[in-house]
């Protein structure tokens, strides 16, 4: 079980101040990443790297509002489709040698409302709403000026030396006679890079004059940095076991809807020169259906009746993919709120797999959605899973096993998951 780890690191006092204070989280993006382009907005697990921090801050109901510093266009747009508000900063704190901190005291000199800043780094996926909050309650009801997060690492440090003087490196943190075991050694205390809180005070005087400083310490799972592209697949298998799904993650899925046309098949239309319409399907989707209806989930593939291809045709794929077929006058919400309550389900019960732009409205209705990477409305809206595979070549075996993923995880016991380091 996970403990707040809390402990204050230089004496002095600062009292909260008078009232409600308003408490902004900000996180910087800029387009000019040197390690991976745009990493900020390059989907891990699904998901916008910069969207699982934004997703935790939202969450959390400890911050006033939550914000995205950046420089460019489509990190702009990213932001805002997942609820953040924007901050456009100058071309003076975009350089490669601006600081964190030049562009936070920008930040706040344009925002006289914020009396304190939740910096929290994008390359951070495994942060959790309740880290927000435990660490901000700190400032404003222990009276910190500065809290930083740190994880604990058992790693023996040695001196650096030039090897061409022949010198002996000096053991830092250990007697190398007496080397102890890991479990006997508390280990040491080391940034993670996850979050820096502030208040204004401090942040104007350049963090030169504080006064009660504290850390905030985080169990080494949720620890994930990303700074080069070997990061990337070590990061991504981490957020899916550690990372914050969002409310959705404990709902149970028990329906699940999917476009046929443009999520179970890429669109196209095969026409033979007996003049009979033909369309392609992926086994794997296939595979991927009956992985669902084995958990007890229901599939139905969703059509319109204004759809190009003849029903016959349609029934045809449906019978192929094992499943059932409906056919909508509009395929809007309204319809489907019908189809939900003729089932006895509520929307939270109902994942969606959707690809174009009127498919929106129930995208955002119902309890998960998906989209395949190349679906229209993939950068329209704020999807709880965007695959990596194209429509007609995966995406639905792709949703459906981020689907069991996530019904694995709701039927887990709370902390389940957290490393035993008592038996490590």
């Amino acid at each position: 079980m996970e403990s707040n780890m809390i402990t204050e690191v230089s004496s002095g006092v600062c009292d909260p101040s008078a009232g409600q204070p308003h408490r902004a989280a900000l996180i910087l993006a800029r387009g000019g990443s040197k390690g991976i382009p745009l990493k900020n907005i390059k989907n891990l697990a699904g998901v916008p790297l910069i969207a699982w921090v934004l997703r935790a801050a939202l969450d959390s109901e400890a911050v006033d509002s939550v914000w995205v510093s950046t420089d460019h266009d489509e990190i702009e747009r990213v932001a805002r489709v997942w609820g953040a508000k924007v901050h456009r900063r100058s071309p003076k704190v975009s350089k490669d040698s601006s600081s964190s901190l030049e562009t936070i005291q920008e930040f706040i000199r344009l925002r006289p409302e914020v009396d304190i800043v939740c910096h929290i780094q994008a390359t951070s996926p495994c942060l959790h709403p309740h880290h927000i909050r435990e660490a901000l309650q700190m400032i404003t009801e222990q009276g910190c000026d500065y809290v930083f997060s740190v994880v604990r690492r058992h790693q023996f440090r040695w001196e650096e030396v030039d090897k061409k003087e022949g010198k002996n490196p000096r053991s830092l943190n250990i007697d190398v006679a007496h080397r102890p075991r890991r479990q006997d050694w508390p280990g040491e205390l080391y940034e993670n890079g996850s979050f820096y809180f502030s208040t204004r005070k401090a942040l104007e005087n350049g963090l030169k004059q504080l006064g009660k400083i504290a850390y905030y310490e985080m169990l080494p799972e949720y620890s994930v940095d990303i700074d080069v592209d070997i990061d990337w697949p070590v990061a991504e298998q981490r957020v899916l076991r550690f990372g914050y799904f969002g409310r959705e993650e404990k709902a149970v899925v028990s329906l699940f809807l999917c476009k046929l046309s443009g999520c179970l098949t890429n669109g196209q239309i095969f026409t033979s020169v007996s003049g009979e319409d033909h369309v392609a399907i992926n086994a794997r989707d296939v595979a991927g259906i009956q992985m669902l209806q084995r958990e007890n989930i229901e599939v139905i593939l969703m059509s319109s009746v204004n759809e190009p291809l003849s029903r016959g045709l349609l029934e045809k794929v449906a019978q192929l993919a094992g499943c059932g077929l409906w056919f909508g006058e509009l395929l809007n919400g309204f319809e489907v709120e019908w189809l939900i309550k003729k089932k006895k389900l509520r929307w939270d019960e109902v994942a969606f797999m959707g690809s174009e732009s009127e498919d929106r409205e129930i995208l955002s209705q119902v309890g998960l959605n998906g989209v395949p990477c190349d679906s229209p409305v993939a950068n329209l809206i704020a999807a709880k899973y965007t695959c990596q595979r194209p429509a007609g070549n995966g995406a639905v075996h792709e949703f459906a096993e981020y689907i069991l993923m996530l019904k694995k995880k709701s039927l887990l016991p709370v902390h389940q998951e957290h490393i035993d380091r008592a038996n490590f």
